[in-house]
């Protein structure tokens, strides 16, 4: 792993903790923001207070982190709970590939529950077209988050992969820390969950072995995130509206009021479900066909995974049977539950204004989608 400087990508050591601290509370926009979220300015000044205070890593995210996001959680869900954490060995690191819903929650949900449960918190892959301000940067980062680059020319892209690579893969097997990455680039926005096999042959641009060797050393496990009401669906099928039909990608006040949206919109209940340990026995590839085969294999693996512990709520069902027009999960939600589901559609059809026909049918996806996958995956 000799070779490469991780500094431009890297999380805060605690020794730089205090200096970005300062940083951090001297931003205007900061303060705004601790503004938005506590609402007058003595409560602010208090937290400001406690930061000042902060010199490690570890203190921050186990004091004020948690606070915050257990109070986000009792705030604006009703409650979130997780499975398969017991079968984790707590001194052991693990990649976690999950599902990904929320640009901010996914990750931090994550490392509350494992908080929770007795074990070091992980290292947050994320994206750098998320660091659109300075203090964005500083608080990311001084939560172990490390930076990925994107929208770069072609062989910049592939040097500044092989580093990520090479990053997490030294985490896990030199540092014992452990990671989470999202399955895809971005957030699904239609409720289809996959793996994208270019993120596996990101994680295997640092392998020096073969491909069971150098993905079992990874230590994969799957992670399935459920909420009950999506996370900015609205917002996000707005974006698949404006991509397909306009050609308009979205831009960064998108990302930031998705960002605001996320932690402060109603989500109903929360699911994680840790799955099994990731272990695969391939032959040794022979050549690029084969390693691609193999890469696709594991994706499946993934995404089997994840569909199968994908938590389902009774507005999936309500929208399976909706979208397939049958009443095949009847006994799956009461007429109420159908009723309060029937006016969230309503609703999206009076705030999705654009010239289209199939804006319905689209937000009914996004809730069946993980019934249709978790129907490939299990027996009737």
């Amino acid at each position: 792993m000799t070779g490469y400087n991780f500094d431009d990508i890297r999380p805060y050591y605690d020794s730089e903790v205090r200096q970005k601290m300062r940083l951090m509370l001297k931003d205007k926009t900061f303060d705004d923001v601790l503004m938005h979220l506590f609402k007058n300015r003595p409560k602010v000044e208090m937290v400001k207070f406690q930061l000042r205070r902060v010199r490690s890593v570890k203190q921050l995210q186990g004091v004020f982190i948690y606070d915050l996001l257990h109070w986000l959680v009792d705030k604006t869900s009703k409650g979130i709970r997780c499975t398969g954490i017991e079968k984790l060995d707590k001194k052991k690191p693990y990649l976690f590939i999950s599902n990904h819903r929320d640009i901010i929650l996914d990750a931090a949900l994550l490392n509350f529950l494992i908080f929770e449960n007795g074990m070091n918190t992980t290292q947050i892959a994320i994206g750098d077209n998320l660091l659109q301000y300075e203090w964005i940067e500083h608080t990311v980062k001084l939560n172990r988050s490390f930076v990925i680059r994107r929208n770069l020319p072609p062989r910049e892209l592939m040097v500044a992969s092989k580093k990520v690579s090479h990053y997490i893969r030294k985490s896990i097997t030199e540092d014992n820390v452990s990671i989470w990455i999202a399955q895809r680039e971005g957030r699904t926005k239609d409720g289809f969950d996959k793996t994208q096999e270019s993120v596996l042959k990101m994680l295997n641009m640092s392998n020096q072995g073969g491909i069971s060797d150098g993905f079992n050393e990874l230590n994969i496990v799957p992670v399935s995130i459920s909420y009950e009401i999506e996370p900015c669906a609205l917002a996000k099928l707005k974006e698949l509206i404006k991509k397909e039909h306009y050609g308009q990608l979205k831009t960064s006040k998108d990302d930031l009021k998705s960002m605001s949206m996320g932690m402060f919109a109603p989500k109903g209940r929360i699911r994680f479900a840790f799955g099994d340990l990731i272990e695969t026995h391939f032959a040794l590839a022979d050549n690029n066909e084969q390693r691609n085969k193999y890469i696709h294999d594991i994706a499946e693996i993934i995404d089997s995974q994840i569909y199968k512990n994908y938590k389902l709520w009774p507005n999936n069902y309500v929208a399976y049977d909706l979208l397939m027009q049958e009443h095949r999960f009847k006994d799956r939600y009461t007429s109420e539950e159908q009723k309060a589901f029937e006016m969230m559609v309503e609703q999206a059809l009076i705030n999705i204004d654009y010239p289209i026909t199939d804006i319905q049918e689209r937000f009914l996806k996004v809730y069946a989608n993980p019934v249709i996958n978790k129907l490939k995956v299990t027996k009737p």
